[in-house]
């Protein structure tokens, strides 16, 4: 099956597939539509992101599904908001010429009412994240008694984000009766588990290896100390003019962080991660695909859903521990047959986890120097002659005559003042810079480890893995916790002018709805961040109300420090 016309799909969803410029299916497509067209098995299919999977399951299940029964028929789980509507999306693009199909999302972060309203016109098709289908079975408005397929899409992804006990929940309101088919980019020990008890003797699919990169992506790393990271990120996306691309970070405030450090030295980034609201996430989503912003700025979990085929770049701002999801960050790149290039920024100490990460991957991962100010400028030059190549369109028109007479200079010396006019602010800025490659371990290796991890430390405030953080006191120990007590990292601190009386005001504003107020421990002032301790009753009005609030202007995040 090497064009889609040469499958049994009907001619409404081949005319639909075809307007959608899908001429040849993807190895998924190729393997998975004629088993689910053909096969009552379940169905276990391992494949990466950005793979074709919304299609290879839909148009087999549309090809097949009663258009005159109102009752639900297909529901697709996934984790995120966002792949939600893309599913959602690609499912009714394929329907385009099936008027009787209808397909409802149902997500959290949106009016459940609104929601409930639509599920009135009865769909055959509902695409759902885990916790807003439990509130709606819950509210009696979903009823899976008489499904027919269930899709677990992303299922890796839906267990690692804490929905296994959700899943079960949804599973054991299905039909023993129903084709269950799991599409997952790796096979753990959990995604095992739920095959083993709510699947029958599934058929496996697998399309190259679990780990697999695509091979139209090149793989770089950086070595450079951690007072030079924001630098050094900067001289990267300068020598690669012209990108699009997504920076990865491990943490919402290293994220917040690295997003605000771009847009004041005037990118046009911003911030994707979970303390936004999601009209916020929305808002920066469409101006990304817009690319009314070109540099999106994102943790892994916000990230999900995210389809964009035209990315140049992948940027490992920091590493993840587990090397599956470098992977799946790379191969946001690369995509639509396009060359894509993924570069990691890495501490001199995470050498070792480099190694695991290409040792799990298979991947070849070259090392390059931080680029120099003379050769970031030639970068400019270059990418300045390839959008004038390249974008030929007239955005605006002007009389010929206001164009002064220049006959007395020569095409070069045009080029010449042209150039020096577009890249002038950048080359005074890199014109007296060091070169970051000659002394990116001056202020690391020559440090022994433990005072360089307590370094570390006070400055980050955390040493956080995940979309979290750990707060660690000056020295490098644990801070002991009153069990009584919730510590917090806070991202103010003395450079903000910030006094603990500040900030028992600040906890007595956060907290004043309660009927009594808090305990208070410890609060710890440092230079660019703070600790401080509450009653743990009163964990949730700090987390809920203090980033509503400001100080001096300013913005405040608290997060539990663990």
């Amino acid at each position: 099956m090497n064009l889609f016309t040469e499958t049994n799909l009907s001619p409404e969803l081949l005319k639909a597939v075809g307007e959608l410029g899908f001429i040849s299916p993807t190895e998924i497509q190729k393997q998975t539509i004629p088993f689910i067209s053909s096969d009552i098995r379940d169905l276990i299919a391992l494949a990466q992101t950005g793979t074709g999977k919304t299609a290879a399951f839909s148009l087999p299940i549309l090809d097949m599904i009663d258009d005159g029964s109102r009752k639900i028929q297909l529901l697709v789980l996934c984790p995120t908001r966002e792949l939600c509507l893309q599913i959602t999306k690609d499912i009714k693009n394929y329907s385009k010429y099936l008027p009787n199909i209808k397909t409802t999302a149902v997500y959290g972060g949106s009016s459940i009412m609104d929601q409930i309203r639509s599920l009135r016109e009865k769909p055959q098709i509902i695409v759902g994240t885990p916790g807003r289908v439990i509130d709606l079975i819950n509210r009696k408005a979903l009823d899976f008694s008489e499904i027919h397929w269930l899709v677990l899409d992303e299922a890796d992804e839906m267990l690692s984000m804490g929905f296994k006990d959700d899943l079960e929940t949804i599973l054991r309101e299905t039909p023993e009766t129903k084709q269950t088919f799991l599409f997952s980019a790796t096979m753990n020990k959990e995604v095992e588990r739920i095959s083993k008890n709510y699947l029958t003797k599934p058929h496996r699919i697998s399309v190259g290896s679990i780990n697999e990169v695509k091979k139209n992506i090149s793989h770089e790393f950086y070595v450079v100390g951690y007072r030079q990271k924001k630098e050094a990120l900067k001289r990267l996306i300068d020598a690669n003019p012209n990108q699009y691309s997504i920076i990865f970070c491990r943490t919402r405030m290293e994220t917040q962080e690295i997003a605000d450090f771009l847009m004041q030295n005037g990118y046009a980034a911003d911030a994707l991660h979970g303390d936004l609201s999601q009209a916020q996430r929305d808002t920066v989503m469409k101006k990304f695909r817009l690319k009314n912003i070109d540099i999106l700025v994102a943790t892994d979990v916000a990230a999900r859903g995210l389809d964009v085929n035209s990315l140049t770049h992948v940027i490992h701002y920091s590493l993840p521990d587990d090397p599956e999801v470098f992977v799946h960050r790379s191969g946001r790149t690369g995509r639509a047959g396009k060359d894509g290039i993924s570069m990691a920024l890495i501490k001199p100490e995470e050498t070792r986890k480099l190694k695991q990460i290409k040792s799990v991957t298979k991947i070849d991962i070259t090392e390059k120097q931080i680029p120099t100010g003379d050769e970031i400028i030639k970068a400019q030059v270059e990418g300045v002659f390839e959008r004038l190549f390249t974008e030929h369109e007239d955005f605006f028109t002007f009389d010929d005559a206001l164009i002064p007479d220049l006959s007395e200079f020569s095409k070069e010396e045009l080029v010449h003042k042209l150039l020096q006019l577009q890249l002038r602010d950048l080359s005074m800025f890199y014109k007296d810079k060091k070169d970051l490659a000659a002394n990116k371990l001056s202020d690391e290796r020559d440090v022994p480890s433990s005072r360089r991890e307590r370094r570390r430390d006070e400055r980050e405030g955390r040493r956080g893995d995940r979309d979290g953080g750990r707060g660690r006191e000056r020295g490098g120990k644990p801070k002991r916790k009153n069990e009584n007590m919730t510590r917090f990292f806070f991202n103010l601190g003395k450079k903000d002018n910030l006094k603990k009386l500040d900030m028992l005001d600040i906890i007595n504003t956060a907290t004043k709805k309660s009927k009594k107020r808090p305990d208070v421990g410890d609060i710890e002032i440092l230079e660019k961040f703070s600790f401080f301790e509450v009653d743990k009753d009163f964990k949730n009005d700090i987390l809920k109300n203090l980033p509503s609030m400001k100080f001096k202007g300013k913005e405040m995040r608290a997060e539990e420090a663990n």
